[in-house]
């Protein structure tokens, strides 16, 4: 019993409301569950950490689901694939060398920025031509700090893609599935590294994930996008602003 602290239901609140996000927008569950963590007192890399291992089911159902549905770009795939793994265990190995208080502020700013990113995302016009050029740096780049900051590899990765006018529905399901291997690459490195002793933590955001998620599919068919999108974001924003005020 001793697993069932008071803090576990918070976890798994956490949970609830970054898999809620992540199932309406297609992105920021990693971004939402850091921010809420964050505000719970955890330390950085048991962050980064947790939430990375927690995202290994949740990504790996969403890569086979988008698989089997046919959204899937092969190419766009295999060239985010090696540079995101590498990127993943750089990213998470760099974050365990680092002291977490020193950390705390840089990162929080970091979210800051995901949720200003999230809120453009919202009034972004795609562009007719597709651009697919510079695949490896940006799926590095987008790994490396989605490992070092808890999140961050689909408002980095997918909406660059986006914006540069790949289409929605194959750039979702092509990025979800690379972010599987980024998840597990992390998760591993953090485990060969600092192990994964907060098994609490791990547990609540899965469990708070499973209960979110029938909600979260019809959050996606019924709720407007648009201001969806613009709430989260300030929601983001606000939270991670208070938080480098008071360390300030």
């Amino acid at each position: 019993m001793d697993f069932l602290t008071p803090e576990f239901g918070l976890y798994v609140v956490a949970g609830f409301v970054a898999q809620l996000i992540d199932g309406a927008l297609g992105m920021a569950y990693g971004v939402s569950a850091s921010s809420l963590l964050s505000v719970f007192g955890v330390e950085p890399r048991v962050v980064s950490a947790t939430v990375h291992a927690a995202e290994c089911f949740t990504t790996g159902a969403s890569g086979l689901s988008h698989h089997a549905f046919g959204n899937v770009d092969r190419n766009l795939f295999r060239r985010l694939l090696v540079p995101a793994v590498i990127g993943a265990v750089m990213g998470a190995y760099i974050l365990t060398s680092i002291d977490g208080k020193v950390l705390k502020p840089y990162i929080s700013m970091y979210l800051i920025v995901m949720g200003v990113v999230i809120i453009a995302k919202a009034f972004t016009r795609v562009p007719p031509k597709k651009v697919t050029t510079h695949l490896a740096p940006l799926g590095f780049v987008g790994a490396l700090v989605d490992a070092m900051c808890g999140g961050g590899w689909g408002p980095i990765v997918a909406s660059n893609l986006i914006i540069r006018g790949n289409d929605t529905r194959i750039t979702v399901g092509s990025v979800n599935a690379v972010e599987f291997f980024v998840t597990l690459s992390a998760s591993i490195t953090f485990f060969l590294t600092i192990g994964l002793t907060h098994w609490n933590i791990i547990v609540a955001l899965a469990l708070g994930g499973v209960i979110a998620a029938p909600l979260a599919a019809w959050a996606a068919k019924h709720i407007p996008h648009k201001p969806f999108m613009v709430l989260v974001g300030l929601l983001i924003v606000v939270v991670n602003s208070l938080r480098v005020f008071k360390i300030l």
